[in-house]
């Protein structure tokens, strides 16, 4: 394929190296300043950006690596929002996140933002093509309350009027930027098949039965601006911390208004474990141009799948989609947060060539 989602591809998250996480540390602790950690972080990234390459990835991250976490850096970068300490963390398997959440703290917009200087580093490193991973604006508004966002705002589509704005105009400078690959993290939609996750959002003040259709109307008018030579593409899963998750359930209850009706170029979607269900919500999938990216090899345990199974499992999920239209990834990322998850960074890495051997031998 000569545009993105690549038959092999990838989420975007790397685990931390070692020498990254003693600079965060120390600079935590205010024994180095920011030029030091920048340093630092520029080595790595190079270094990730040559092995992702090696392993023979058509598109590169930069690990995510000036980050904490996979969403909260982008938000508390806006104007007009700020992360902030609150009594309990994000709800894992048997863990939690730091207690951290966002808060509004005016209109929000987007300006003077510095993942444009992140993403223009990472150009200048990568011959393969340069690939932006930020949260979907579905993600902002399920992550806070309604009664926060009226603080602000008094109505709540004047928020989603003012969100899908703020998208416009990311996307738009991560395009002059040079981006031609833009990934929304999106694991909104797996938790909207959850029952425990929207008993969650009602108690968050949510309308739970016009939220779907409230983010579908928001990301295409985010992606009705989108260039023609760009590829924005959706990661869904059901959450990655520490190689636990959130949210079970398969995709069937939103996968008409996600499949059908959200206008992004390709989804990467978690396969990995019986949670995410079967391939039957497929069906909803157009026929054309829209890739779905399977992501069939696990990224929270660094045991290698067998070739022939995940063939198989490609192999079943063509029943439901033109084989024409899939493609192969892990899951998730290896480090949705900088704690990542429990695999080796050799782990990490064999993950990887698998998806590219596999996706070799399924489509040459």
């Amino acid at each position: 394929m000569s545009t993105p989602p690549f038959r092999a591809d990838h989420v975007g998250s790397y685990l931390r190296p070692a020498a990254l996480k003693e600079a965060r540390a120390k600079r935590q602790a205010g024994e180095i300043d920011a030029a030091a950690l920048r340093a630092v972080e520029d080595h790595e990234i190079a270094a990730v950006v040559r092995r992702q390459e090696e392993v023979g990835l058509k598109a590169v991250s930069d690990g995510e690596f000036r980050r904490a976490w996979w969403h909260f850096d982008f938000f508390d970068a806006l104007v007009g929002a700020d992360i902030v300490e609150i009594d309990h963390g994000i709800q894992f398997q048997g863990t939690q996140t730091k207690a951290q959440g966002i808060a509004l703290t005016g209109p929000i917009d987007f300006a003077n933002h510095p993942f444009l200087d992140h993403f223009r580093y990472l150009a200048s490193q990568a011959s393969a093509l340069p690939k932006l991973t930020i949260p979907s604006p579905s993600v902002m508004h399920f992550r806070q309350s309604d009664a926060g966002i009226r603080g602000v705002y008094g109505d709540i589509d004047a928020y989603y009027d003012d969100l899908a704005k703020l998208y416009i105009k990311a996307m738009g400078a991560f395009y002059d930027a040079g981006c031609r690959y833009l990934q929304l993290d999106d694991t909104v939609w797996a938790y909207l098949c959850s029952e425990k996750e929207l008993a969650g959002a009602r108690e968050r003040g949510h309308d739970t039965d016009r939220i779907v259709s409230d983010y579908v109307r928001t990301l295409n008018r985010v992606l009705a601006a989108k260039p023609a030579d760009m590829t924005v593409a959706m990661h869904v899963c059901r959450g990655n911390f520490r190689s636990t998750w959130i949210s079970e359930g398969g995709y069937e209850p939103v996968a008409e208004a996600l499949f059908g009706g959200v206008d992004v170029d390709g989804y990467f979607l978690e396969f990995d474990s019986d949670r995410a269900g079967g391939f039957e919500p497929l069906r909803y999938i157009p026929k054309g141009d829209k890739k779905v990216v399977l992501g069939l090899i696990t990224s929270k345990s660094g045991e290698l799948e067998s070739p022939d199974a995940i063939k198989r499992r490609i192999d079943a999920a063509s029943t439901f989609v033109g084989g024409d239209q899939l493609c192969l990834s892990t899951q998730c990322g290896f480090a949705s947060t900088e704690e990542g998850n429990l695999l080796s960074e050799a782990e990490q890495w064999a993950k990887l060539a698998t998806v590219v051997a596999i996706a070799g031998d399924v489509w040459g």
